[in-house]
Parts: C-alpha cells; sequence; structure tokens
C-alpha cells in the first residue's frame, strides 16, 4: 500500500470488511471467497462446480457475480464507501474450474472511480468486467 493516500490503513477493519463479503449470504451461496483486498485491488475465486448451464461451462451470471464481487471489495476496501452505478461484461471464452477475478482499479476522477475486473480460469482470461463506482 506504500504510495496510496490510505497508506495508514487499519489491517483488522480490512479484515473485518472482507470477512464481512465473504460472510454475505450471496458470496455463501455461490462459494466466492475474497483472497486478498486492498485499496482499488482483490483477489476472489469460486468454483464454478454447480454452476453450470445447459452446455456444461459456467453460467454466465455466475462469472457475472465472481467478477461483480471483486469489484465490490476493491471499491469499498479501506473505509470509503462506493456504489455501482454502471457495470458491464465481456465474455471471452467459456469457462470451467476454478474461477479467479482479479479487480484493479483503473481511474479516480475523485467522485467516481472505474475499475477494471479480469476473470480467468488457470492462466486463461474468461471474462472482463468494467465497474464505475460512485463516491457516497
Amino acid at each position: 500500500m506504500t504510495g496510496t493516500p490510505h497508506e495508514h490503513t487499519d489491517n483488522e477493519a480490512v479484515r473485518a470488511q472482507v470477512q464481512e463479503f465473504n460472510n454475505s449470504e450471496y458470496a455463501r451461496l455461490l462459494g466466492m471467497e475474497i483472497t486478498d483486498a486492498r485499496e482499488g485491488y482483490s483477489r476472489v475465486t469460486m468454483d464454478c462446480t454447480g454452476k453450470m448451464n445447459p452446455g456444461g461451462v459456467a453460467h454466465g451470471g455466475a462469472i457475472f457475480s465472481v467478477a461483480d464481487q471483486a469489484f465490490g471489495i476493491a471499491a469499498n476496501c479501506c473505509g470509503t464507501h462506493r456504489v455501482a452505478v454502471s457495470v458491464s461484461i465481456m465474455y471471452l471464452v467459456p469457462a470451467t474450474g476454478l474461477l479467479v477475478a482479479i479487480a484493479e482499479r483503473v481511474q479516480d476522477n475523485g467522485a467516481c472511480d472505474t475499475y477494471r475486473v479480469m476473470v480467468y480460469a488457470g492462466e486463461r482470461p474468461v471474462a472482463e468486467f468494467t465497474g464505475v463506482a460512485f463516491r457516497v
């Protein structure tokens, strides 16, 4: 976190927020887990088992959900409350197995922040999600 405006963030508060996100009903329902989070960044995992569409690959809603979870914690980690105002996703290839969503803030204009979330199955990118969050 060196060099960020939140350099002295309370690590206990971050852990509590991650735990709150991990223990939310929806995260538990889908088996999502935040494995890393800090100001403007997060990493979330989810196994596709039980989340397949009739074609035998991960349902688009499941892929969107893991990307949205990564966006949510990256945008709200470290004490600033933000709400989503716009999101979009582009599905690149079908996915199975363990998904990893990595969110990074790419723009901060003071009122709204833009995040890019890449979802991977192994090393292969399967979706690209863009989210804009408004500071409340």
